[in-house]
C-alpha cells in the first residue's frame, strides 16, 4: 500500500515548501526574513505561509532524518554523553530545556520541562536510553538532581561530574540561543518543544568541523546533507 502524498492539497510546489522549511530551521532567520530570501529568488509567498509549512512539515521532515541516522547513532554515540539544562523564557515564565550530546557533538535529544528536579532529570535520560541504549559514561554538572536520577536508573557508577568537563554541551546551546533571539522568544511550551526537536535534527546534518578535514570532503558532506 502506497503512502498518501502529503503535498497533494497544496498549490505550491513541494521543492519550494522543503526549501522554505530548511531555510527557516537551518539559518538564524525569522519568518519575514525567510519571506524576503524567497522573494529574492523569485518566489512570492507570505511569511504566514512559511509558518504554516513549518508547523505542518517540520516534524515529519525531522522524524525522517532521525530515522535515517538512527542506525549510525546506535553504534557510534554510546561511548560518552554530556547532559545539561538551560533556562528558557515562555511568556515571561522560566522553563528548562534539557539537552544531551555525544562525544562528537551530535545532539541526541531535547526535552522542555517546567521544573529542574529529580523527576525531570530522570525522565530525560530514560527516553534517550530507550532510543539509543545505555552509554559507557555520562558527564553532567554538579546539579544534585542528576546524581539522584542516575542512582535510580542504575548509572551512578558511569556518571562523571565536574566544573569544566561539560563544556561540550554548554557550547552546543549557542545555536539555539541565536535562534531564540531571532524568534523573539517562545509563547508556548509545545511550540518550543517542537522547534527544539526539529532544530537539533536538522542541525546534526550540517554540524561539521570544517577545520578537521579537506574542503572537498566538506563539500561532499554538505551536498549529502542538502539532499537529505
Amino acid at each position: 500500500m502506497t503512502k498518501p502524498n502529503p503535498f497533494r492539497y497544496f498549490r505550491t510546489r513541494r521543492e519550494i515548501i522543503r526549501l522554505a522549511v530548511m531555510i527557516h530551521v537551518r539559518f538564524t532567520l525569522s519568518l519575514p526574513d525567510v519571506e524576503d530570501v524567497l522573494h529574492e529568488r523569485g518566489i512570492d509567498v507570505s511569511h504566514e505561509s512559511v509558518r504554516f509549512w513549518w508547523n505542518r512539515f517540520g516534524p515529519p521532515f525531522a522524524s525522517g532524518i532521525r530515522k535515517a541516522r538512527m542506525q549510525w547513532m546506535r553504534c557510534c554515540s554510546n561511548w560518552q554523553w554530556h547532559l545539561d539544562e538551560v533556562f528558557v523564557k515562555i511568556n515571561g515564565e522560566t522553563h528548562y530545556m534539557w539537552r544531551a550530546v555525544d562525544h562528537e557533538g551530535e545532539v541526541l535529544g531535547a526535552l522542555v520541562t517546567k521544573r529542574r528536579d529529580r523527576v525531570a532529570a530522570l525522565i530525560f535520560p530514560g527516553k534517550l536510553m530507550k532510543r539509543h541504549g545505555k552509554p559507557e559514561r555520562v558527564v553532567t554538572d554538579k546539579l544534585r538532581s542528576y546524581g539522584a536520577a542516575m542512582k535510580e536508573i542504575g548509572n551512578a557508577d558511569r556518571q562523571r561530574a565536574g566544573r569544566w568537563s561539560n563544556n561540550g554541551v554548554e557550547n552546543s546551546h549557542l545555536p539555539f540561543r541565536r535562534r531564540e533571539r531571532a524568534m523573539s522568544s517562545f509563547r508556548r511550551l509545545r511550540g518550543l518543544q517542537k522547534f527544539a526537536t526539529v532544530h537539533f535534527s536538522i542541525h546534526n546534518l550540517f554540524n561539521a568541523e570544517r577545520g578537521l578535514y579537506s574542503r572537498q570532503d566538506f563539500k561532499r558532506d554538505r551536498a549529502a546533507a542538502l539532499a537529505a
